[in-house]
């Protein structure tokens, strides 16, 4: 069964995939519901301001870092409750979880191995804060960018996609979104066609649970308190798929 919403999107005139103002509809693809049963999706969209992180913001991510790397054990970081299901779910669409890494798993290894998190901007970092806290792989998307329906399935062999400070991706068989022009974002890596820059004014964050996790609702919730107080987020959206 198809679990579907709607979100309304900006037009952008400074970028050439972006589109006039309409609405779009999600779902996920009956393909990546069969073998993933339990899989459900929180998205919240809202409008932004892109800038450099805040001294809060840095201070909060930093405070993380630290509880974790007293906390965590690299070799423990993929039996966390939601990577490890994540992991499941890479196996059951065909794909090897150690050699495709989930970014929620990446981060997580930077953090315990001491290398930190890099500083992209405001919206990235406090979308990497709610990964590394909660475990869940988000997504992270210039919503102006998105081109059409999306859909939720897995990727198909020499599908075409160039991942952020990745280049060119393998995505056959990784759980995959595309819109009307194809493949923009997977859970091991988004993509640089819908990349969230200082010219972005609409966001889009889609936090993706394969498991039934209980913990989604706080990260939703920290999410959007991050959004509202160092991202300017308003017009504030909220939608579920897969419940």
């Amino acid at each position: 069964m198809l679990a579907n919403f709607l979100i309304l999107l900006n037009s952008n005139s400074n970028n050439q995939f972006c589109k006039p103002f309409r609405m779009t509809q999600i779902s996920i693809s009956p393909e990546l519901k069969n073998r993933c049963p339990r899989l459900r999706l929180v998205c919240i969209e809202s409008d932004v301001i892109v800038s450099e992180s805040q001294e809060g913001l840095i201070t909060e991510i930093n405070d993380r870092i630290e509880q974790i790397s007293r906390t965590l054990l690299i070799e423990y970081v993929s039996k966390t409750p939601a990577i490890e299901e994540s992991r499941k779910a890479y196996r059951a669409c065909g794909k090897d979880p150690a050699r495709y890494r989930l970014s929620a798993e990446a981060l997580l290894r930077r953090v315990v191995s001491g290398k930190g998190l890099y500083h992209i901007n405001n919206v990235v970092d406090q979308l990497n804060l709610v990964s590394i806290t909660s475990g869940f792989s988000i997504g992270g998307y210039d919503a102006d960018c998105i081109q059409g329906d999306v859909s939720f399935g897995i990727g198909k062999v020499d599908e075409p996609y160039s991942g952020i400070g990745r280049g060119e991706l393998n995505i056959e068989n990784l759980p995959v979104f595309r819109d009307d022009l194809g493949a923009f974002g997977t859970p091991t890596s988004d993509s640089q066609r819908t990349e969230v820059t200082s010219q972005t004014n609409r966001f889009l964050m889609i936090l993706i649970d394969f498991g039934g996790d209980n913990l989604l609702d706080a990260a939703v919730q920290l999410a959007e308190r991050l959004l509202e107080e160092y991202c300017h987020a308003t017009n504030i959206r909220k939608f579920y798929i897969g419940y």
